[in-house]
């Protein structure tokens, strides 16, 4: 497949941003000795090894199944996120250890209008590459592109952050030089908050998190229209990546032909996989009739765990039609 084609082009935005910012960021730092920009720089480091991260991560989500893979490689996306929620992690104790050095041992700061401006040109440049991000991971429900494009949107805020409080300190008398490393620690908070909630999502799409409600009820709602009295259970689900890949059993009556079967069952995966973005739904089709059919379920509903089901109601066998 052409990398033109892939997510994986949008992942290469995200890195030559990060290159030319941490460049200019850095630039800043040496020029003025702030510890604040030096946090700023230091998420910008951070976001470069992030970008080449997602990049190499959608590339290989990209690749078709294999006899290896036979659900293909998507779920790589969550490693590629779980890493970088780590990396922020990083970039956080990194500032706050600088910050507390320079808080203990404090140095004149010059040079700090020409920081903040080079501060600014470096959040305009990551705004972009941010926008540009999302509306890839709107386009392929990539979590990849989105924790990348979240992580460069923190960055803005960040550098915006950090450019208000070096206007303060550039207006304060000198002695107030210690609300740089303050900033900086504050600069550290956020990007904590940003890496643990990248590590939770993450967690959750390793973990085969079920689908939300409302995407569950597409299935319902392709069942009543395609086949108004017929009765399901056992809805599973979860998400690999950008793909929904769903399985149920549904009960038809045993004088249905395997042919009437069949069309029914396509006409509902049909309406499901036309409603839903990358989702597969498998239905095993069970007799209405046999008592196995019914054991330990509950019929009608979305999903086992009780939630908008009819209750398992033994006059359903006699029904007849579908």
């Amino acid at each position: 497949m052409s990398l033109l084609k892939t997510p994986a082009r949008f992942a290469l935005v995200s890195v030559a941003a990060s290159l030319v910012t941490m460049a200019l960021k850095f630039a800043a730092f040496w020029l003025t000795g702030s510890v604040s920009i030096f946090s700023d720089a230091v998420e910008s480091v951070i976001n470069l090894a992030a970008g080449l991260i997602a990049f190499f991560a959608l590339l290989m989500a990209a690749r078709p199944a294999d006899k290896r893979h036979t659900y293909g490689h998507d779920k790589i996306e969550y490693f590629a996120s779980g890493v970088e929620g780590a990396l922020i992690l990083v970039a956080a104790a990194t500032i706050f250890i600088v910050s507390l050095h320079r808080l203990v041992a404090p140095v004149p700061l010059e040079s700090l209008g020409i920081g903040m401006v080079i501060l600014i040109l470096a959040a305009a440049i990551n705004y972009s590459a941010a926008r540009l991000l999302l509306h890839g991971a709107k386009k392929y429900d990539s979590i990849t592109l989105e924790a990348d494009a979240r992580h460069l949107m923190t960055d803005v805020w960040t550098s915006l952050a950090v450019v208000a409080g070096v206007g303060v300190i550039l207006a304060a008398p000198p002695e107030w030089s210690f609300l740089d490393p303050l900033l900086a620690m504050a600069v550290a908070v956020n990007i904590l908050r940003t890496g643990i909630d990248l590590l939770w999502r993450s967690w959750h799409g390793l973990m085969d998190h079920t689908m939300p409600p409302e995407e569950l009820r597409i299935v319902q709602e392709a069942v009543r229209s395609q086949a108004p009295k017929a009765l399901f259970h056992g809805l599973r689900s979860r998400k690999s990546g950008s793909k929904r890949l769903m399985d149920m059993h549904l009960l038809l009556p045993g004088s249905c032909t395997v042919q009437e079967a069949h069309d029914l069952c396509d006409r509902i995966e049909h309406q499901v996989e036309g409603s839903l973005n990358n989702a597969s739904l498998i239905i095993h089709v069970e007799p209405l009739e046999d008592d196995s059919s019914w054991d330990g379920h509950c019929i009608g509903g979305m999903a086992n765990d009780g939630s908008d089901q009819a209750a398992l109601l033994p006059e359903h066998k006699d029904r007849k039609g579908w």
